[in-house]
């Protein structure tokens, strides 16, 4: 019989192990990170939005001018001068301008304000609207809809008429309702989003609560005693954020021009505060005369919604890849 020897046989931690890293066992969300990163448009998305976040944080907080500041000087002669509605300009200009060393890389609106400070302090009026909606998809259309589809019977069929109801009436009936109540402002923006911006998250977060409640880890939950809002928010919840998630990436654009037709149209953000709509309206009343005052406000808006677009899409493919793909 053979008789095994000390050297047959060695720890297998004293050995150098290489893991083939192209057959490697990835996570969920890695894999969900991995598809997003190698999408260039989602990228792209990505990086414009970062830049519009960095400008709106900073750009006002190093400017030389406030965004409320009416900026003038005192001539020769001791009368003061307004620079109003001055093209853009960086140092050393014409002499006869009493304004030539000032920079306005925007230039300046028909009361004297750097239109490069409102603009960026616009933006982040509508990073706030967008951040705002965030919280309303999630917070209220989300558990709304996880609860109305858990439940289902009579609770379903209440509050679904009740969404329905909501949802026949037209936003600016509601906007012109809460106008007469409230006074014109960031308040009224968000509440009117509160009314109205949560009702696609609900109808979402039903559907997926329809679809995954019968599923045999929730019938294991209900065996073992766990109450209702603990399945709903511990079991179904988290393998329903990939819907979710891209719902959310997609009304972020919806909200921020929610914000900028109600400044366009008056009821929004108003004087001396600015927002991305109330800046557009400015521009679009000198359109004629001073083209260069609508430009960057339109820009701004323009990079902000097709950031978002662009990083929904990405994060919908990735949370679904295409066979080829992957």
């Amino acid at each position: 019989m053979y008789k095994p020897e000390p050297d047959d046989f060695e720890f297998i931690s004293d050995r150098d192990i290489t893991v083939d890293t192209n057959f490697a066992s990835q996570g969920y969300w890695k894999s969900v990170a991995v598809h997003f990163l190698k999408n260039r448009f989602a990228v792209t998305g990505l990086v414009l939005v970062a830049v519009i976040i960095i400008f709106a944080v900073f750009a006002p907080l190093v400017s030389s001018y406030g965004y409320q500041e009416i900026i003038s000087v005192t001539d020769s002669i001791g009368k003061e001068i307004t620079a109003k509605s001055l093209s853009p300009q960086i140092g050393g200009g014409d002499s006869q301008n009493l304004f030539s060393d000032r920079t306005f890389l925007f230039g300046t609106d028909d009361m004297g304000r750097d239109l490069w400070t409102r603009t960026w302090q616009g933006a982040r009026v509508s990073l706030i609207i967008a951040f705002v909606a965030i919280f309303i998809d999630m917070l209220i259309g989300m558990s709304y809809g996880l609860i109305s589809g858990f439940f289902g019977g009579t609770v379903d069929n209440i509050l679904q008429r009740f969404i329905e109801i909501i949802g026949s009436i037209p936003t600016l009936v509601i906007i012109s309702i809460l106008a007469i109540f409230m006074e014109k402002g960031i308040g009224l923006v968000i509440a009117s989003l509160l009314i109205t911006e949560w009702i696609g998250m609900s109808k979402i977060a039903r559907a997926e609560c329809l679809k995954l409640k019968e599923r045999e880890y929730v019938l294991a939950s209900r065996t073992l005693g766990a109450g209702s809002f603990h399945i709903i928010f511990k079991q179904i919840l988290p393998n329903t954020m990939g819907p979710i998630i891209t719902q959310v990436m997609f009304s972020i654009p919806v909200a921020i021009f929610t914000e900028a037709f109600l400044s366009f149209v008056g009821v929004g953000i108003v004087l001396p505060q600015c927002s991305i709509g109330s800046l557009i309206e400015a521009g679009f009343n000198n359109v004629t005369i001073l083209p260069y005052q609508i430009l960057p406000p339109i820009c701004v808006l323009a990079i902000l919604m097709l950031g978002f677009n662009l990083i929904g899409d990405g994060i919908r493919e990735a949370l679904s890849p295409k066979l080829e793909d992957m």
